[in-house]
C-alpha cells in the first residue's frame, strides 16, 4: 500500500505524530509521505493517520 498527501494539507502535524514511519512534515509546514510502501508492521498506524486527518488530504496511491 502507499499514500500520498493533497494539496488540501493544513499542516495540522497529526498524521506525523501518528504514524512517524510513513508520514512527515516538509520544510514548508506540509505533510508527505515519506515511504513509497507502508512497511506492514505500520499499516493500520497509516490508516489510522488517514482516518484522522481532518481535511482528509491523505489518499491511498494504490
Amino acid at each position: 500500500m502507499k499514500y500520498f498527501v493533497n494539496d488540501s494539507c493544513i499542516g495540522c502535524g497529526l498524521c506525523a505524530m501518528a504514524c512517524p514511519e510513513v508520514f512527515e512534515m516538509n520544510d514548508a509546514g506540509l505533510a508527505i509521505a515519506s515511504k513509497s510502501e507502508v512497511p506492514a508492521e505500520v499499516m493500520e498506524a497509516a490508516a489510522q493517520a488517514q482516518g484522522g486527518c481532518p481535511v482528509g488530504a491523505i489518499e491511498n496511491a494504490d
